[in-house]
């Protein structure tokens, strides 16, 4: 009895490559905000947001796009937010500052400097990367949007996630 070959779609001796068409210059950033509440589901809120190339479009987001989120998030929670931050820059900006000082229902915190361990988002992210994006070769930036977004939607109705994401992090809610 002889030993089954391998069958590949390369030749013997040729690594097999896959060519993707597209441009490198294209970035497609994502903003998210994990909402928990006590005796509520977990709900994860983003926005995608999409370097379309020009060269005067601005490529990550800008403090008015992290406010837009709060106040889609504030309309949508319908309550009061305490808001934990890393430090990235445009959570600092001035802009943003003046708005969370001039809005009663929100209250922002800041992460230590450096802290991934303590953001319950990066573990969203991992999740992300390690499902629906891998193993996945992107024909156009619009296959990517599409597979980022599917993963995210089912995230969002799978509030264990969310939760998993917060008992990662050894954070706990205590309400007051």
């Amino acid at each position: 009895m002889t030993p089954p070959h391998a069958k590949t779609w390369a030749p013997r001796g040729r690594t097999p490559v896959v060519r993707v068409r597209g441009r490198s210059h294209r970035r497609i950033s994502i903003a998210a905000l994990t909402c928990y509440k006590p005796g509520h589901r977990s709900r994860l809120i983003y926005r995608p947001r999409w370097d379309d190339g020009r060269r005067d479009g601005r490529k990550s987001f800008s403090w008015r796009d992290y406010r837009d989120l709060l106040i889609a998030a504030h309309q949508q929670l319908g309550g009061p937010i305490v808001l934990i931050w890393d430090n990235l820059n445009v959570h600092k900006a001035a802009g943003l500052r003046d708005f969370a000082a001039s809005r009663h229902w929100l209250t922002i915190y800041y992460l230590p400097p450096y802290a991934p361990d303590l953001n319950p988002v990066e573990g969203i992210w991992s999740l992300l990367r390690r499902g629906w994006l891998s193993n996945v070769a992107f024909s156009t930036p619009e296959h990517l949007v599409q597979r980022i977004r599917r993963g995210l939607r089912h995230i969002q109705y799978r509030s264990d996630l969310i939760d998993g994401c917060l008992a990662e992090t050894g954070l706990t809610i205590q309400p007051t």
